[in-house]
C-alpha cells in the first residue's frame, strides 16, 4: 500500500494546499468537486506535486514537516 503527500495549487488564488491520503485519485476528485472544506472555495485546483511512501510513520512526519515554514520553503524549491 502507498501513502501520498500531495500539493495542490489553486487556479483561483494561486495558493498551495498540502495534504495526505491513501487514495490520491479519489482525494483529488473530492477536492475538485468541492467536497473538502479547506479547498471548497479555492477551486479549480491543480495537482502540482506528490510523493509516495510505503512507511506510514515517515509519511505522517513528512506531511507535518511540509506544513511548517521551513517545510513550505523546501516544497517551493522542489516546485
Amino acid at each position: 500500500m502507498f501513502y501520498y503527500i500531495y500539493v495542490l495549487k489553486s487556479l483561483k488564488d494561486g495558493n498551495l494546499y498540502i495534504g495526505k491520503t491513501k487514495d490520491l485519485k479519489k482525494r483529488l476528485k473530492y477536492h475538485n468537486q468541492g467536497l473538502v472544506l479547506a479547498t471548497k472555495n479555492r477551486r479549480p485546483l491543480k495537482l502540482v506535486y506528490y510523493e509516495a511512501y510505503t512507511n506510514k510513520e515517515k509519511w505522517s512526519k513528512q506531511e507535518l514537516f511540509y506544513k511548517t515554514g521551513i517545510g513550505r520553503e523546501t516544497l517551493r524549491h522542489k516546485l
